[in-house]
């Protein structure tokens, strides 16, 4: 009888670990929680109705929620429960298992910071144990806006929502970010949700997490030998991660000016994709060897004094200008935008991370609205080979490799490297070799939202943000923010339909590299 390897008898208990880690929701293999009220906070609102009641109809429709399952909506918005369901029908396109347990969804309407509407509360969820049989275990989602997030917590805990009801094994509280607007917010922000929850029951949630290219960086890299021993500083001349929308502030012209790129998406989105791509291999794989390791390399990222991150750091916004051939006003002529304005729109830095396996290697990010195309991606850029015999012209279209994730919109990894070109001369050019989700499998790939609410249902906190996470991602954020708190320098100008401004291109080329758009 033959036996594997030992090397290759590790790779596969690796990829297993993997694969029970980072469960599919196929519903051969799926996951089903345990009996469970979810309480929507916010269940009126655009988030509820966009994400959340669409992911659950669809996790409905793949078999991977309970029988003994509720959603009770509450908001300010006066609604009956018959009218909350025909809203929650919509969203599962005539699929029977969401239309029977949409029977049994109730709505409460009701002021956040009011007992009534807890005490309303209170009453429905022990009608839904006994109705529905949800047995006591709840999960709250707080989908409001963020001022709200630790009066709901208050009002819970005042009417030991905190705690399982009787039969219950557990009681969860689900934050949308962001979590804070700065160092200090965030702390407050902590303290207060720790005053009426534990760490273990609060799940913090940014949907990239959910993104299966995300996930899969873990196994690109811990369950492929041809991968992890090139991933430091021998091989790696630096990294990109770029994350661009085409659109606008759509609508949110309010809410933005209180955010800007650096809080919206620095702090959260590139903070989580850069700790996962550079974290060192964890000691398990399971949700605290992850975390712990994002948390130690967000703590190796350097942060220049504040007199040295205008150096670091450019920050724009943009003017009129074209996308798809469509022309599109400026960040200062969108509703509810001041027409003053000095909120930042597009964010470009350049960072880097003071530990054994990247030291010397610089990260350049940047993220931005109206850029030319909607496109988020991780590139590892390969230092180039220390000789090329065959030079000159003969090279003139040849790039660095580059390992190249691609989070959205088309998901997928594609590796850049060189080959020659077919011909009499011995011409080489770089091309790429592709891997696509919706290629390779077909059935689709789950919404980031269906998978993080199956784990927050779950239990299971591995793609969750923990308190020492944000803490570190601020700490980041933190002389960035006081650097240009002031308005000063003042901010960059680029045109919409464009990939940023010329100030950013400066800060990449002044290394001796240039930024790689996406195609």
């Amino acid at each position: 009888m033959s036996t594997l390897p030992a090397d290759s008898a590790a790779a596969h208990e690796l990829a297993d670990t993997l694969q029970a880690t980072f469960h599919d929701i196929d519903p051969g293999i799926s996951r089903r929680p345990d009996p469970l009220a979810l309480v929507i906070f916010g269940a009126s609102g655009d988030l509820a109705n966009r994400k959340i009641l669409p992911a659950l109809a669809k996790l409905a429709e793949r078999g991977s929620l309970p029988d003994a399952f509720s959603i009770v909506g509450v908001a300010r918005s006066d609604m009956s429960d018959e009218e909350f369901r025909e809203r929650c029908l919509a969203e599962g396109a005539g699929d029977e298992r969401w239309s029977r347990l949409v029977g049994g969804f109730r709505y409460v309407a009701g002021d956040y910071g009011e007992d009534a509407t807890f005490d309303r509360l209170a009453t429905v969820l022990a009608e839904v144990d006994v109705d529905r049989k949800t047995s006591g275990n709840r999960v709250y989602y707080l989908a409001t806006v963020p001022s709200m997030f630790a009066v709901v917590a208050r009002g819970l805990a005042a009417h030991k929502g905190n705690e399982p009801a009787s039969g219950g094994s557990f009681a969860r509280l689900v934050v949308e970010k962001p979590f804070g607007t700065d160092l200090d917010s965030a702390h407050r922000l902590d303290h207060e949700l720790h005053e009426s929850f534990r760490e273990e029951q609060i799940f913090r949630i940014d949907h990239y997490m959910g993104k299966e290219t995300v996930q899969n960086v873990l196994a690109l890299r811990f369950a492929n030998a041809i991968f992890e021993p090139i991933w430091n500083r021998r091989y790696v001349d630096h990294v990109q991660v770029t994350v661009g929308e085409s659109l606008g502030v759509e609508h949110r012209g309010n809410f933005y000016e209180s955010a800007g790129a650096l809080r919206d998406i620095v702090a959260n989105h590139v903070m989580q994709v850069l700790s996962l791509t550079l974290m060192e291999p964890p000691a398990s794989m399971d949700a605290n060897g992850i975390r712990d390791e994002k948390v130690k390399l967000l703590r190796a990222v350097v942060t220049p004094g504040a007199d040295e991150e205008v150096d670091h750091v450019v920050r724009a916004q943009y003017v009129r200008g074209a996308i798809d051939d469509a022309e599109v006003p400026g960040y200062r002529e969108e509703e509810g935008v001041d027409p003053a304005s000095l909120t930042e729109t597009y964010v470009a830095m350049n960072v880097a991370v003071d530990n054994w396996r990247w030291a010397g290697v610089p990260v350049f990010v940047r993220t931005g609205k109206r850029l030319k195309r909607r496109a988020t991606e991780v590139a590892t850029v390969f230092q180039r080979p220390p000789h090329l015999p065959f030079a000159g012209k003969l090279t003139r279209d040849l790039r660095p490799d580059a390992l190249t994730l691609r989070i959205q919109p088309d998901e997928g990894i594609s590796l850049s490297f060189g080959a020659k070109v077919p011909g009499p001369t011995f011409r080489v050019r770089s091309v790429s070799m592709d891997f696509s989700y919706s290629q390779a499998f077909p059935g689709g790939t789950a919404d980031a939202y269906e998978r993080l609410l199956l784990d927050a249902m779950t239990g299971d906190p591995t793609l969750f943000i923990r308190t020492d996470e944000v803490d570190q991602a601020w700490q980041i954020v933190a002389p960035i923010q006081q650097a240009f708190g002031g308005g000063e320098p003042p901010l960059a100008r680029y045109p919409a339909g464009s990939w940023g401004p010329v100030e950013a291109e400066r800060l990449i080329e002044a290394s001796g590299r240039q930024w790689r758009n996406p195609e």
